[in-house]
């Protein structure tokens, strides 16, 4: 005959199971759990994600480099990682995978799609 299995009990009352991290609970012990993500978190790559195939201006920074401490690429983008980013040059088909880590900054020359919570789109961005 198989034991039967008895929740855990702390001063008295059962231990509640365990949820993932970063639910919210309510006074009583209550686990409120969080409605489905509709977007993307705003994080740098997740924005490239939405823009891929937009051709943008790259400015990277490479420190102690005694040839170039900054550069500055052209490109359309093809793919983002987290940690990494692909361009090509549209003359050339030349693609080049750059480091995050050396990502100062980048512009575009047409409107970026952009999601994130409680960010609402103007009118004439949407056209």
């Amino acid at each position: 005959m198989m034991p039967q299995q008895v929740p855990q009990q702390v001063q008295g009352a059962a231990v509640p199971p365990p949820m993932p991290s970063g639910s919210p609970m309510t006074p009583t012990g209550t686990v409120v759990p969080r409605p489905p993500q509709l977007f993307e978190q705003s994080y740098i790559e997740n924005i490239f994600r939405l823009n891929l195939g937009k051709i943008g201006t790259f400015y990277m920074t490479y420190e102690n480099n005694s040839q170039w401490n900054a550069k500055v690429f052209r490109g359309r983008l093809e793919a983002a990682g987290r940690d990494h980013i692909i361009i090509s040059d549209p003359n050339t088909g030349q693609r080049i995978v750059m480091l995050m880590v050396n990502f100062d900054y980048a512009t575009f020359d047409e409107p970026l799609n952009y999601q994130y919570p409680g960010f609402t789109p103007r009118v004439e961005d949407e056209a």
